[in-house]
């Protein structure tokens, strides 16, 4: 379970302090699939690399099953069984498929079969990609699901994904909503999903919607999804001279 009690984010401009997370608490228990959601620059990214590590909170406190990771570094995040899916993943030239589910799973030998079990799980097959270098020949998307296989080679229970969506095509997406929908069914993980689309939306158990640094919303999809279509219609600009015409 992940407990998150006032987290504050404040960094210092030019202008002065600005808080980019304003004392968020949050519990989420294990096997969630909960999506994070919201304008951008509303801090939602923020909070995802507080939980990971990769940004150290101004104040409050990070509990993971019960210990305090406030002060954990990423590594010792990742070993106990926390990883994070970036917007863009990195590649590696000169490094392939292979090297890296091998590199996840902490092992000096993957049998062929274990790796085309996480390869198919993201819609890849072993024989086409289990060779090729993690370099620029692989599209964004490729390189999306190849990022999450390795995160199931890892055996992470809590998942991070950020807009697993972005610079990916239609087709790509379709496979990775699958996927994350197939790990969810299967209980295999918690999954916090950074995302606007409404298909990653309707498939979480709990919506939070994060605006101005603060949680705006949070609830199911039936509650909350009809707030979300408010919010982003409601100050349109377009929508209200389209209204004004017809009165």
């Amino acid at each position: 379970m992940l407990e998150l009690q006032n987290i504050s984010y404040r960094v210092s401009t030019p202008e002065g302090e600005v808080d980019i997370l304003k004392n968020i608490s949050i519990t989420i228990p294990d096997h969630r699939l909960v999506v994070f959601t919201g304008p951008n620059g509303g801090g939602k990214t923020t909070l995802a690399k507080v939980i990971m590590g990769l940004v150290q909170p101004t104040g409050g406190k990070i509990l993971y099953n019960g210990e305090d990771i406030t002060g954990l570094s990423i590594t010792e995040r990742a070993r106990r069984g926390i990883s994070y899916g970036f917007q863009q993943p990195p590649r590696f030239k000169g490094i392939t498929v292979n090297d890296l589910l091998l590199l996840a799973a902490g092992e000096k030998k993957l049998t062929k079969d274990r790796c085309c079990q996480y390869l198919t799980k993201v819609g890849l097959c072993a024989n086409d990609y289990l060779d090729r270098e993690v370099d620029v020949s692989l599209s964004g998307g490729e390189v999306k699901r190849i990022e999450i296989a390795t995160i199931l080679a890892r055996g992470s229970e809590l998942m991070i994904f950020d807009e697993p969506e972005a610079g990916i095509d239609l087709w790509s997406f379709a496979r990775l909503t699958e996927t994350f929908e197939q790990i969810h069914k299967e209980d295999e993980a918690t999954m916090i999903i950074i995302s606007h689309q409404e298909r990653i939306i309707r498939l979480a158990d709990e919506i939070v919607v994060i605006a101005n640094g603060e949680i705006a919303h949070r609830g199911d999809c039936e509650q909350i999804f009809p707030l979300i279509l408010a919010d982003t219609l409601g100050g349109c600009p377009v929508i209200e001279r389209k209204e004004a015409a017809t009165v």
